[in-house]
C-alpha cells in the first residue's frame, strides 16, 4: 500500500465526497482570482496525490485549462499525471525541501497537504518553502479546525478537544492512522499568523470557505510584496 491510499477512507459516491468536491472547485476558482492566475502563469502543485478514486484528487491538474504550466510535486508516484493530463510536469519530491530554486514559478498551490505533513515546525516549513520557490505568490489550504465535522474521519466535535484527548480517542475508536501528529495536525487561523514573521517581503491573508454559514476551509494567500507594486 502506499502512502497517500491511507488517507481516503470515504465512499467515493458518498455525498461527503460531493460536498468535498464542490468546495475544491470554489478553492480552485479562488485561487486563479486571488493569484491572478492566467494563461502564462507558472505553477507548482506541490503534494499531488497517486490516488486515483475521487474526482477531486489533483483537481488542479483535473480542473486548470494549461496544464503545460503546471510543474506537480510529490512523494508518492503520481507520473499518469503526464498522460492524463498532456502537458503536466511530475517530479518526486517532499514539499518541505523542494528541489528547486529560489523564485523557479509564478505562484504555488499546496491544498490538504499541510494537516498531513506532521508538527507545527513542519508546516511552518512548508509554508517557506511555497515561498522561497515562487516570485508571485502562494495559495495553501486546509480543512478549518472549528467546522464541527473533521473531514477526514467524519466525526463531529470530537476534533475540538485538545489535540491529545482528541488523538486519544481516535485510537481508542479504531483510526490507528489519524490519531498521529505525523499523519493529521489540524490548524486554524491562529497557526498561520504565527507563520507570518517568518516571511519577511510577503504579505499573507487568511481567507475562507464555508459551507452551510461555517467557514470550512482556510486559505491561506501569501504575495510577494515587491512583486505587487
Amino acid at each position: 500500500m502506499n502512502r497517500d491510499s491511507q488517507y481516503y477512507v470515504l465512499n467515493p459516491e458518498s455525498v461527503q465526497v460531493r460536498i468535498i468536491t464542490r468546495q475544491r472547485r470554489v478553492m480552485y476558482r479562488r485561487f486563479v482570482e486571488l493569484l491572478k492566475v492566467g494563461q502564462q502563469t507558472t505553477i507548482i502543485d506541490i503534494g499531488v496525490t497517486s490516488d486515483r478514486t475521487f474526482e477531486n484528487s489533483n483537481y488542479l491538474e483535473a480542473w486548470h485549462p494549461h496544464p503545460d504550466r503546471i510543474t506537480a510535486v510529490g512523494l508518492d508516484d503520481a507520473s499518469f499525471l503526464c498522460s492524463d493530463r498532456p502537458g503536466v510536469t511530475f517530479v518526486r519530491g517532499d514539499g518541505l525541501a523542494l528541489p528547486f530554486r529560489d523564485q523557479s514559478f509564478d505562484v504555488a498551490h499546496c491544498s490538504a497537504v499541510i494537516e498531513h505533513v506532521g508538527s507545527s515546525v513542519n508546516q511552518a516549513k512548508l509554508v517557506a518553502e511555497c515561498a522561497r520557490v515562487t516570485s508571485h505568490g502562494f495559495l495553501i489550504t486546509t480543512p478549518y479546525r472549528w467546522f464541527p465535522i473533521e473531514v477526514h474521519t467524519s466525526m463531529p466535535l470530537l476534533h475540538w478537544l485538545p489535540k491529545r484527548y482528541h488523538r486519544d480517542l481516535l485510537s481508542r475508536l479504531g483510526y490507528s492512522f489519524y490519531c498521529t501528529e505525523e499523519n493529521l495536525n489540524l490548524m486554524d487561523k491562529r497557526d498561520f499568523a504565527s507563520m507570518r514573521k517568518s516571511l519577511p517581503g510577503f504579505s499573507v491573508e487568511v481567507h475562507t470557505v464555508g459551507l452551510l454559514g461555517w467557514p470550512s476551509n482556510l486559505l491561506v494567500v501569501g504575495k510577494r510584496m515587491e512583486a505587487n507594486r
